[in-house]
């Protein structure tokens, strides 16, 4: 390449759907020494769309790859051993290519330097029209195909970190707080506009090949064909808008009615069902949760967060949890281990100004439900905090005045923010193992057995954690 003549460059661009290129190299002389020496703004010169050059940068830096041969690979093993010393076989070296680049590019990306015209609405804090959100969004889709070295296809990790940067930058973008999962989409179509005109990119065939795009055929199709398959494509992406639009509204409506006193619920229920797929893919994909809260506000809810869970596991998670304290709490409270602690004391004095059965058991449950880390030689303060300040950030109950039948106070905590209030111990603890699960969240080890005492109760394990 680096002996082509201007004409020999024209020619492998027209062989590249890269025609609309030619004139422009032509009136600059470009020949192929010059085409391997262009940089990011030389590019942005001599080519207008942005979808171009990021071809035109993917396939210069193809080929200086393919020369350089194998020299920066074996670096980049030798460099990676030193850091992760595990064994790597030939099985496996591609899959940890693909993670050891993630993981530079994650710690490595930083917002474009926008045009000027864009930093001043930004600098002004004031919400683009949507001539300016189509320019955001397409620095944004150039600048992260020049951290993908031309890939067109991000994963999911990789949108949500771009969006999560934009939004921190600047967080009047976050509108109504759906700006997430608004600039998610849309980055994502900008991509797929993108690679639809591209025809002999390796990676865009492989992926159509992959998703079922003419597997093993030729390329050379009639008008007809053509037609054809533009035809369904573009009903395929209005199938995908209606969907898309469709769960807007639905997610807008769950916005306006968490805000009413008198809810319908029957309602709730219904659109929260339509809406677990793309709730859950936010979960699965690690989207913040001051942003899932924002979108589906009813999870702060009890019944909707048990609601959740049953929907997940199929159980009823307050019932068992009521039966579990049922059984268990006389068990508890009589064991030697939880005899001197603080909560017990406090237990037994209060016992003592109160006859009536119900409320005596009462008194016991919520004992025996605050004392179940002390029974397991666990961490209690990443269980419960009692009239004190809650510390961690994985989820927690606050307790406030335990046994005190007027103003007892229970609330469960997650990232040390408030999600709910609850009403008594049942429903905090049953609370408490569900928001485990709905928000896919590790359990610290210095709680395991506490909740693994717990989950296999109510999951019905056939042999069951049990007492000390």
């Amino acid at each position: 390449m680096e002996n082509w003549s201007v004409e020999q460059v024209c020619n492998w661009l027209k062989q590249r759907n890269l025609g609309e290129l030619v004139p422009k190299f032509r009136e600059e002389e470009v020949s192929g020494a010059a085409l391997l020496a262009l940089n990011d703004r030389m590019v942005q010169q001599l080519v207008k769309k942005i979808g171009h050059q990021a071809v035109l940068m993917d396939l210069i830096k193809k080929y200086q790859q393919q020369k350089s041969g194998l020299e920066s690979r074996t670096y980049c093993c030798e460099t990676a051993s030193q850091k992760f010393p595990e064994v790597i076989s030939g099985k496996n070296l591609k899959s940890f290519f693909g993670r050891y680049k993630t993981l530079q590019w994650t710690s490595s990306y930083a917002l474009p330097d926008f045009p000027y015209d864009v930093k001043c609405i930004l600098a002004e804090k004031k919400c683009p029209d949507h001539s300016m959100r189509i320019r955001i969004i397409e620095f944004l889709q150039a600048d992260m195909t020049k951290y993908l070295e031309g890939s067109l296809y991000p994963n999911s990790q990789q949108y949500n970190i771009v969006v999560n940067a934009l939004l921190q930058a600047y967080p009047f973008l976050d509108e109504d707080g759906n700006g997430f999962l608004l600039w998610k989409r849309a980055l994502k179509d900008r991509f797929k506009y993108v690679r639809r005109p591209i025809e002999d990119d390796e990676q865009v065939l492989r992926n159509k090949c992959k998703f079922g795009h003419r597997r093993g055929q030729s390329r050379k199709f009639s008008f007809s064909e053509n037609k054809l398959d533009d035809v369904q494509g573009q009903v395929e992406e209005e199938r995908g808008h209606l969907k898309s639009s469709t769960m807007d509204l639905h997610i807008k409506w769950l916005n306006q009615e968490y805000m009413k006193t008198q809810r319908n619920w029957a309602e709730v229920d219904n659109r929260m069902n339509v809406t677990i797929e793309i709730r859950r893919k936010m979960i699965s994909d690690k989207a913040p949760l001051k942003d899932i809260l924002r979108l589906f506000p009813f999870l702060r809810c009890p019944y909707q967060l048990f609601r959740e869970f049953q929907l997940l596991t199929h159980m009823d998670i307050y019932k068992k949890t009521v039966e579990i304290l049922e059984i268990y709490s006389e068990n508890i409270l009589s064991l030697y281990v939880v005899r001197n602690n603080p909560i017990n004391i406090m237990l037994q004095e209060n016992l003592k100004q109160h006859t009536e059965e119900d409320v005596l058991k009462y008194m016991k449950m919520t004992a025996a439900c605050l004392l179940l880390p002390e029974v397991f030689g666990d961490d209690s303060s990443l269980f419960a905090a009692v009239n004190e300040e809650v510390k961690a950030a994985t989820p927690v109950l606050e307790v406030k005045n335990p046994f005190n039948v007027n103003s007892c106070e229970f609330a469960l905590y997650v990232e040390r923010e408030e999600l709910a209030q609850l009403d008594d111990c049942t429903t905090a603890l049953a609370a408490l193992v569900a928001a485990f699960h709905v928000f896919n969240i590790p359990c610290p080890k210095r709680i395991h057995r506490t909740l693994n005492f717990l989950e296999s109760l109510v999951f019905e394990v056939r042999n069951p954690a049990c007492l000390p």
